[in-house]
Parts: C-alpha cells; sequence; structure tokens
C-alpha cells in the first residue's frame, strides 16, 4: 500500500517545498511553512493543474492583438448604487469577486440584502457556516420581499456545489465563506492552505468557462489580511474589502484590487436594524453640526475615488504627563502626523515636543487624500491655543516639507461641495486658484501659500 506523502506550505504566499525551511524564498516570511499531508491516490495540485492545462492546450490557439475584437464589458446592476460603485458600474459577468472583512462586520449581510434585491436572478447561495433557518430569519429581519429564485444551500463539499450548479443553472453564485469549502482532490482540513487555493481556483475555472459571476466571502486574520495564501488574491478579479469599527455605525467598501474598474473608489453604508443602508450623501453624516464653539476640530473637503465629502479633523494637545510625548491618530496616518508636526516646530515656530497631540477622523473613516494636512495642522494649533475655528470655514491642501501648501486635484469638485453643505468660507492652494472664476462660486476662496497665511486666516 502506498505512503501519504508530506509536503510543506507557506502559509503567506503559498510556496510549496517538500521539506521544512525556516524562511520561504517566495515572500521572506519566518516559520510560515505548514505541514500537510497529500493522500497517495488523490493528484496533487500541480498534477491537477497541469491536467487543466494539458485539456486546454487544444481549444487554446495564440492570437494577433489586432485580431481580438473590443466590446463593452456586460455588468449586472445589483440595485445598491454604493456597491455599483465600487465595482466599477455593476458585477461584470465571469468575474469572481473576493469579499473580505472581519468576523461581525456584516459582509454576510451586504451580500443577502443584495441577493433579495435581485428578483428574476436565479440564485444560488451556499452557506459553509449558517443552517438554513439562519438565513431564512435574517432575510425576513433585512426584508419583506423575498427573491423567489433564491437558493439556499448548506453545503461544504466543493464536488456537491458542482454538482447542484450543473442542476440548477444559476445565474450568480454566492460562496459564505471560501475557508469553510473544502474539495476531495485534497486531503486536507478546510481552510488550510492547499485547500483555499485549489477550492479557489476550481471556482474560477467554472467562472470563467460557463460566464456565471461567482462571490467568495473571506475571513480577515489577525494580521489584519484576508486568510489563506496570498495567491487568492492573485486568482480572483476584484478584492472589496469590508471595513469599519464596530461601535461605530458606518462601513466602508472598498476596492483593493479590480480588474474591472478603479481602486480608488469606496462605498459608505450605515448599519441599521434592518441591515445596511447605504449613504448617498456622507458628509451630512460625517459632519457633527453641534458641536458648538469647540477647540481643536476642523473640516476639509477630501476626495475618495470620485466623490468628495467633507470630513472633520478632531486634535487634542496636552502637556505630556511622562517623559515621552504621546502621538497617536485614528483614521490618519500616523507617520505623516509626525512629519507634519515637524513641519509646524521647524518652519512656524510652534513648539510641540512636550505635548501629547492626538488626531481623530470622526466617524470612524479612514482617508488617504492628501489635502487633509491642512486641516490636520489647523485642528492641531486650535487645540494647543485652545480657540476656536469660526463656524463656516473649511479648507483643502497639502503641506509640504518646507510649510508651503502645494496644490491639489480637482478643487472645483471640492469647493462646490463645501458650498452646497452651507460652509461661507475655503481655504485653497494659491497655485489652484489659475484655473477658477471667483465669480461662478458664492463662497469666499482665500488663496495661501504658506502654512502662516492659512493659519493667520483661521486666527487672525
Amino acid at each position: 500500500m502506498a505512503k501519504d506523502k508530506i509536503a510543506y506550505v507557506c502559509d503567506n504566499c503559498g510556496q510549496e517545498s517538500s521539506k521544512w525551511m525556516g524562511k520561504c524564498p517566495s515572500c521572506g516570511q519566518w516559520n510560515t511553512f505548514k505541514e500537510i499531508r497529500i493522500a497517495a491516490t488523490a493528484a496533487s495540485p500541480t498534477a491537477l493543474s497541469s491536467k487543466a492545462a494539458a485539456r486546454d492546450k487544444k481549444a487554446t490557439t495564440p492570437l494577433r492583438l489586432r485580431e481580438i475584437s473590443t466590446k463593452e464589458t456586460p455588468r449586472i446592476d445589483m440595485n445598491d448604487s454604493e456597491l455599483n460603485r465600487v465595482l466599477g458600474g455593476g458585477l461584470v459577468e465571469g468575474s469572481i469577486i473576493l469579499l473580505g472583512g472581519e468576523p461581525g462586520i456584516g459582509k454576510s449581510t451586504l451580500t443577502l440584502q443584495t441577493v433579495l434585491r435581485l428578483d428574476g436572478m436565479r440564485i444560488l447561495y451556499v452557506s459553509g457556516e449558517e443552517s438554513a433557518n439562519q438565513l431564512k430569519m435574517r432575510a425576513e429581519r433585512l426584508s419583506s420581499e423575498q427573491n423567489e429564485n433564491l437558493y439556499i444551500l448548506c453545503e461544504t463539499s466543493l464536488e456537491g456545489i458542482f454538482a447542484q450548479i450543473d442542476t440548477l443553472k444559476p445565474q450568480l453564485v454566492i460562496i459564505d465563506s471560501i475557508q469553510t469549502i473544502a474539495t476531495e482532490q485534497v486531503e486536507n482540513s478546510a481552510g488550510s492552505v492547499v485547500q483555499i487555493r485549489e477550492c479557489a481556483a476550481a471556482l474560477l475555472r467554472l467562472a470563467k468557462s460557463t460566464g456565471i459571476p461567482v462571490i467568495l466571502i473571506g475571513h480577515i486574520n489577525k494580521e489584519g489580511t484576508i486568510a489563506g495564501p496570498k495567491i487568492l488574491e492573485h486568482i480572483v478579479d476584484t478584492v472589496i474589502q469590508f471595513e469599519g469599527d464596530q461601535h461605530y455605525a458606518y462601513r466602508i467598501l472598498r476596492a483593493i484590487k479590480n480588474r474591472f474598474g478603479s481602486t480608488s473608489e469606496l462605498g459608505i453604508y450605515e448599519m441599521q436594524s434592518g441591515g445596511l443602508r447605504p449613504v448617498e450623501n456622507p458628509s451630512e453624516l460625517l459632519l457633527n453640526h453641534n458641536h458648538g464653539e469647540l477647540s481643536g476640530t476642523a473640516v476639509s473637503a477630501v476626495i475618495e475615488g470620485v466623490r468628495p465629502f467633507m470630513v472633520e479633523t478632531q486634535a487634542l494637545v496636552s502637556s505630556a504627563v511622562y517623559g515621552t510625548p504621546q502621538r497617536a491618530a485614528t483614521g490618519f496616518d500616523q507617520r505623516r502626523l509626525n512629519m507634519l508636526l515637524a513641519v509646524l516646530e521647524r518652519r512656524v515656530g510652534f513648539k510641540l515636543i512636550q505635548k501629547d497631540v492626538f488626531i481623530n477622523i470622526a466617524g470612524g473613516l479612514r482617508v488617504t487624500d492628501l489635502a487633509l494636512d491642512l486641516s490636520i495642522i489647523s485642528a492641531i494649533i486650535s487645540s494647543n491655543v485652545d480657540t476656536p475655528i469660526e463656524r463656516g470655514w473649511c479648507m483643502a491642501g497639502e503641506v509640504g516639507l518646507s510649510g508651503e501648501v502645494r496644490p491639489i486635484s480637482r478643487i472645483d469638485q471640492r469647493i462646490a461641495e463645501a458650498e452646497k453643505l452651507g460652509f461661507s468660507d475655503i481655504i485653497i492652494p494659491q497655485y489652484n486658484m489659475q484655473s477658477l472664476d471667483r465669480k461662478k462660486y458664492n463662497i469666499s476662496l482665500h488663496p495661501v501659500n504658506k502654512v502662516e497665511e492659512a493659519l493667520r486666516c483661521l486666527f487672525g
């Protein structure tokens, strides 16, 4: 009787080896190789890939670039404006989507409430974690209208799922979650590196050969990445991450990878008792209109993707109790915060070396737009001198190392958003005034070249 084979697979990148190694030669991580046992009767993953390639060898022939016809990719409307925006306009036929997020963040809720609205589409929802009764109760809580063509399958065997797909012929397949699915071709438990990779590869071949879009739901591990090998992210067409703090009602849907659209788009949802509600105008929710005359707050006009919105920056500056001052930022890059503090000390003359500085972006949002720099500095100075910024003022501008306010992109959209929300004054970089017409705006524009000029406008 043939013995089972022993192999070692990197838990981070999926690199295979015949012996254990301390450092992975592919990704450079230490102590990531895990021992797996492959049955002697089962085909190895490499052999499975070789057989598939041999089958498709005759059917695939190279084409000249000019012989390939281009056509617009058909998309499926998900009846959700935020999800459509992140996907690039809708779900592409034959694509495979990976939706990742922390446990309890709302991945299954978002997926289930979306497919409940897709009336007329035959959908197969495969659940490896919840029972059919649990999904039924959640569906009744999310929507009073039930999709008559939504089929629920509680199955963890990949072969069983494919058998039901052949019988049902669905137009959309959802796997919740990929970590619970296992194939008989690999002698490993569900959730292992090889199982996740082989199941995802098989589902990819299904999507590309039949044109059926597949949505995979994946968990986030303690490092903040999608559980499973990195090769899983390379297999799929789109990687979407569902972010948010469970202490806040807001959830952020962000595209990390998208072969059919932009990766700079984000969608904002509000968690309610009846499910997730898309937020069409996040500015009104992210701004606190009742804070009164409080110091340490500044409003900035930022852009994520193609969407402009106003966000409130909060800062607290206090005397350091211990020997080493603390620097903490929530929703903002802490290294950039240290750079801005150095600019304030060196270029503006504010000594904050013996002060604790805390930064928070209101609403639990994480913003990567560099135009937030000016509001960060303004909020810090406002808290340091305990002087509030006058109501109705907002700003947008990137701060350089020499203390200059650098130009930013799409300034007209930022000004229009501030004007729409009733702001009376906005501070912008001087360079951006070259392409603006003051007469078309009802908001006062204050162009500045240096950080000192911006602080002079705010505090006199």
